[in-house]
């Protein structure tokens, strides 16, 4: 059996662990957190990270430092997760899908001047599979009609554009630490705020509303309620699991790479005489291998190989339902202008098994199959 995946594991995560317990400081923002946030805020650049208990979450917590109020409007790709327009649901806001490009499965930023309204107060990119949106693009627009950008960088932790990291270079950037990413704690994810000015109100989101962080810091005598805010902190269990990893993020993405160029390799024959399709990866993006998948004629094509491919052992997936088709969709949002791609590379879409420590072995293996199916 080849597994769709399997969690992320390097050998350091019990250690950690087990030095958490020992410090019994288990309810977060204790030494493990905080060595977390340091690596993110290193390695990425922005001005302050803050690990959150999901994506989900860093997504919620973006919402309510936008200000967003019923009525606003927000823009997105229908292609995508249901956390990306909840998080702006909850706030009372209307999302508004606009089409993908069918190369990259990525928001077509050609085609949000026209999503906007007087009511449009944020737009949000999602990188699919950790390849980057045109964010120089997203960030004119959002700069000439006064928008706030919000990166759901949930898979593209490590991935550039134009040597920019992922989820900087909006005014805020979502990551997930999911167990089916590439850097994982189980449940969790961290916010990053590119302005500094904002992340003191966003430590406050965090902890309840409240000015919790100044006073462990010994910065206010007491702390209070200030503002409104939920409980967003995540466990110093899952913060020192998710440290072990942060640590070898080059290891990490070293072998998912390599699995990854396996995969193009093998089956560029097939694409080359136009039986599937492989990923596309725009000039001046760096990807992180967060997945690895092809493209078939039809659903009817990817449903036939995906029951061909179960018989043999191999686990594979298809991805998001649109979000416009869905009963939610429907209801809280509406799709501006037409549906050329989105639903149509949707269901062509297949996700091939991948995971740190995947063997050229297995790779291979996934590769024949889909070969001896086309055959």
């Amino acid at each position: 059996m080849i597994n769709f995946n399997i969690p992320p594991y390097v050998g350091g995560e019990k250690e950690y662990i087990a030095q958490a317990i020992e410090q019994r400081k288990l309810c977060g923002d204790g030494d493990f957190t905080k060595r977390c946030n340091a690596w993110l805020e290193q390695n990425t650049g922005t001005s302050k990270a803050l690990l959150t208990t999901s994506c989900t979450h860093a997504l919620e917590m973006a919402a309510l430092l936008c200000d967003i109020k019923p009525g606003d409007e927000v823009i997105l790709p229908s292609y995508t997760f249901v956390s990306t327009a909840n998080a702006f649901v909850l706030r009372g806001a209307t999302v508004v899908f606009v089409d993908i490009h069918p190369s990259t499965m990525n928001i077509d930023e050609r085609l949000i001047e026209a999503a906007i309204t007087e009511r449009t107060r944020v737009i949000a990119p999602v990188h699919y599979a950790g390849v980057s949106c045109e964010m120089d693009a997203v960030m004119d627009i959002a700069s000439r009609h006064n928008l706030m950008v919000v990166e759901d960088a949930a898979q593209a932790i490590t991935s550039t554009y134009h040597g920019r990291p992922l989820g900087t270079i909006g005014d805020f950037g979502c990551l997930s630490f999911h167990e089916t990413k590439n850097i994982s704690m189980g449940e969790g994810g961290a916010l990053l705020v590119r302005d500094p000015a904002m992340a003191e109100r966003a430590e406050i989101i965090r902890e309840k509303g409240t000015n919790r962080s100044k006073f462990f810091r010994g910065e206010i005598d007491k702390y209070t309620w200030v503002d409104e805010g939920s409980s967003y902190l995540p466990s110093e269990l899952n913060a020192a699991y998710l440290l072990a990893q942060l640590e070898q993020a080059d290891k990490i993405q070293a072998s998912r790479m390599a699995a990854w160029n396996r995969y193009y390799e093998q089956l560029a024959p097939l694409a080359e005489k136009g039986r599937i399709e492989l990923p596309f990866v725009p000039e001046g993006c760096t990807h992180n291998a967060h997945m690895f998948y092809i493209k078939t004629r039809d659903l009817a094509e990817r449903t036939k190989l995906m029951a061909t491919l179960k018989a043999e052992g191999i686990s594979t997936v298809f991805h998001y339902i649109p979000l416009h088709s869905s009963p939610a969709g429907r209801a809280m949002g509406r799709f501006c202008g037409e549906d050329r791609y989105t639903t149509r590379e949707s269901e062509r879409l297949l996700r091939l098994p991948m995971w740190y420590g995947i063997s050229q072995e297995q790779v291979d293996t996934v590769c024949t199959a889909i070969a001896q199916f086309y055959r």
